[in-house]
């Protein structure tokens, strides 16, 4: 058996816990070995021991094979119950002084510096493990420095012991807990996103001369970022509460709360820390070399340097430079491209079958693309290999605003002198991977999960979930699905009232039209995301829906994408967090408050510093090129999409047209799982189960963008953690793999943000390196340049 993830897997029973330092399982999934079962409650047995040792931070889970060995990681009840922690002490203080404080301190600077970070020419995000990391440095200190109860402090020759009250408690209540680092990291991580409003404000602003008045502007900003809540609550009985919504790229995050704040004392959690800090440091100081001193490192590829002059070399075994080859066979040590880089997909994290299903869309994206390429398919060889933009048919880039009229709708009589625009195979590709895709997620959801949902909806009715997690949240107060429901129909009353506002040209059914895609899709892409930790964008497919339902309106289609498309990736982030804070055990009301505020600091934010950076740039960020510090292309490229689907969405895809087929790419998208799943129902041995068809779909465009150098890399990783050392190093691969994905993303996290604002830019100067050996002129994997 492949030792990996199912995400097919039904949730498994339930598991008992007692005060004893050894307990039994009294219940537990059948697939457990009865009589090699050892089940630990903050028991340290020492250093030498290979069971208990782990496990002194926590009661957890572990399963003994024949051979007396530790089994490797294979179920969703293995991620639940023996990666994770079931420790939790309810009287922990949540709501002090420190949490507010670095709260709303570091959500305040994470949306400004996100918000900062769109308008600037190198694609920095302000990453989650980033803020971890921070808050939990600042609130050790502040909790050295502030004094609490029982402390006597000192001021010229008076000495005072601070009483033992409210205040003082709240002020400082004791040691930096878990619960206080987890409610701090959601806030700042949930504000640090630029929403996607912003996009469309800007392009209102720069391209339309359309300026929303600041009402108008925070209330979209918060209804658009907000409505999705609405629907991630309700769903929470199916996608957080039970043990198969095991949201797999929580795990870094989830085991680096656990060595922070679990187990001080002991001598295993002492090891693991020390190897997270080392590995941390160590990572920080070697990112300076690839991302700056030496960036041959980010794509080394012995085919290029065996054949400089090649342009076929550079686009199949290129990659170390945006949009100039696939990256085939290339050895990339840049960990800020290996890496998850803050996304749900990681090498060390991500279960292999998805990683499989992932690299094996990459292979035949590789093919597919060479060879509409070499057989020139669409006029393919008149345009840059790899290109996002829109051509005419000679290979110059298409003037889109020439086919509208003064109010950026489209004149047909322009279109006809004109013509259709073009795109690169690449992209077309692309196009067509992600509108497969969506009906390759439904068909996957019904045929695979559709059962295990219904039980656990049926369940739900008589019994509560038995998840061990879940049963250890039952202390705390639960939020009724009456306020969520609350929030959705104030939000979507909020955008119906905004979207006349802002003049977008989206008529309210458009509005409702786009509410329900987006309640479609919760369910569907929300189970991906929950098992087997990927979602890929949707956003193509509902800027198409758009386009059909809205045509001739690019600003319309700005506001339909937002609210068909923006709903689904908010739903997503609230199950998760509400995820992370059950493995965590912070309090359902907490998540929920925590997630609310840090979404209305960061649109208010996000609007202030966006009015603010286009009033001064404005010249700037409209140019194509920009400079070293401003750009415009994220605001130039939105524009674009919006005009390609918005304006010319229903003359470019109708039936009949050059590219009419790319619609029908749904239907057979919707019969792709089908084979598997038969394949698999007549040999269930095979494996064909862990074939996810949405995954393979979605990346046979995958590499159509960007630098691509990593992709074989990531892809040896993958193989090397998830299966080699998930089954035959299982021990270590418990103990350390995952801590070491948080430790490797997380330096690299802090060594972006420091070279962001000390050489890369971002206080205003660009500090180039000096040009040697491993820092070429050119590509820097020495391809020859293409573009």
């Amino acid at each position: 058996m492949d030792s990996t993830l199912n995400a097919h897997d039904k949730p498994v029973g339930e598991v008992f816990t007692s005060d004893k330092d050894e307990v039994k399982a009294s219940s537990r999934a059948p697939s457990f070995n009865d009589e090699k079962l050892a089940y630990y409650h903050g028991k340290d047995e020492g250093e030498g021991s290979d069971i208990g040792e782990v496990f002194a931070e926590g009661p957890r889970l572990i399963d003994l094979g024949e051979d007396g060995k530790e089994r490797p990681i294979e179920t969703d009840a293995d991620y639940s119950l023996r990666l994770l922690s079931l420790e939790d002490d309810p009287s922990l203080p949540i709501f002090t002084f420190r949490m507010w404080f670095l709260s709303l301190g570091l959500a305040c600077f994470g949306a400004v510096l996100g918000q900062i970070f769109y308008f600037r020419p190198q694609t920095v995000s302000v990453s989650q493990l980033f803020l971890q990391i921070i808050s939990f440095l600042l609130g050790k200190a502040m909790e050295e420095v502030i004094p609490g109860p029982g402390v006597t402090v000192g001021f010229m020759k008076a000495r005072l012991t601070i009483p033992d009250n409210r205040f003082w408690r709240f002020l400082n209540p004791g040691p930096f807990n878990i619960k206080e680092h987890v409610a701090i990291t959601i806030m700042a991580s949930t504000a640090s996103s630029s929403a996607l409003a912003i996009s469309i404000f800007a392009a209102q602003d720069l391209y339309y001369n359309v300026r929303p008045n600041a009402a108008v502007g925070i209330f979209t900003l918060i209804g658009s970022q907000l409505i999705g809540y609405g629907m991630a609550g309700i769903m929470r009985n199916i996608l957080v509460y039970p043990t198969f919504a095991v949201y797999p790229q929580l795990m870094p995050t989830a085991q680096l709360f656990d060595a922070l704040h679990r187990g001080q004392a002991a001598i295993m959690q002492k090891k693991r820390l020390k190897f997270f800090w080392f590995i941390f440091i160590g990572i920080f100081v070697w990112e300076w070399f690839p991302e700056y001193i030496a960036p041959t490192l980010t794509g080394i590829s012995i085919f290029c340097l065996a054949n400089q002059k090649s342009a076929w070399f550079t686009r199949i075994f290129g990659g170390a430079a945006g949009n100039e080859g696939l990256g085939a066979f290339a050895l990339c040590l840049d960990w800020a491209y290996v890496g998850a880089g803050g996304g749900s997909i990681g090498a060390l994290f991500t279960p292999l079958s998805t990683q499989l299903s992932l690299y094996g869309g990459c292979a035949v994206c590789m093919i597919a693309f060479c060879a509409c390429y070499a057989s020139n398919t669409w006029n393919t060889q008149n345009f840059p290999f790899l290109t996002q933009l829109l051509y005419s048919q000679n290979g110059t880039e298409y003037d889109q605003l020439s086919i509208l009229n003064d109010d950026f709708t489209l004149n047909a009589e322009k279109l006809a002198q004109q013509g259709l625009p073009w795109y690169a195979a690449s992209q077309l590709l692309f196009k067509v991977s992600r509108t497969m895709y969506i009906g390759a997620a439904v068909t996957h959801f019904f045929i695979w999960h559709s059962r295990t949902v219904y039980d656990i909806v049926m369940k739900s009715k008589n019994q509560e979930c038995d998840d061990p997690h879940y049963q250890k949240m039952k202390v705390y107060k639960e939020i009724s699905n009456w306020w969520y429901l609350a929030i959705f129909v104030g939000t979507t009353a909020m955008a119906l009232g905004t979207t006349y506002g802002a003049k977008s040209g989206l008529p309210w059914w458009g509005l409702f039209v786009a509410l329900i895609f987006a309640w479609m899709f919760v369910p569907i892409i929300g189970t991906l995301y929950a098992t087997v930790g990927y979602a890929p964008s949707i956003e193509n497919m509902v800027q198409m829906l758009g386009g059909a339902l809205i045509p001739g309106k690019p600003v319309a289609n700005m506001y339909f994408t937002m609210y068909g498309y923006n709903p689904v990736g908010q739903s997503l982030a609230l199950l998760q967090d509400l995820k992370l804070g059950q493995y965590t055990k912070l309090p359902p009301r907490v998540t929920f408050t925590v997630q609310v505020i840090g979404t209305i600091i960061g649109g208010l934010l996000n609007f202030v510093i966006m009015k603010t950076v286009i009033s001064a740039q404005r010249d700037v960020l409209r140019d194509v090129q920009g400079t070293n510090v401003w750009s415009g292309q994220q605001v130039q490229s939105y524009n674009s999409a919006a005009i390609a689907w918005g304006a010319l969405g229903k003359p470019l895809y109708a039936t009949g047209t050059r590219y009419g087929f790319v619609p029908y790419m749904l239907l057979a998208g919707l019969g792709f799982p089908i084979p598997f799943w038969l394949l698999h129902k007549k040999y269930p041995k095979f494996g064909f189960n862990y074939v996810f068809t949405p995954v393979l779909v979605a990346e046979l465009g995958f590499l159509s963008v960007g630098i691509n150098s990593s992709v074989f890399t990531s892809f040896c990783l993958a193989v090397f953690s998830q299966y080699y050392l998930r089954k035959y190093r299982a021990t270590w691969f418990r103990k350390y793999n995952f801590l070491m994905s948080a430790a490797l993303d997380g330096g690299t996290s802090v060594m972006v943000f420091v070279y962001t604002f000390a050489v890369g830019g971002g206080s205003g100067k660009v500090v180039p390196f000096p040009t040697w050996a491993l820092n070429p002129v050119g590509n820097p994997d020495y391809c020859k340049r293409l573009t």
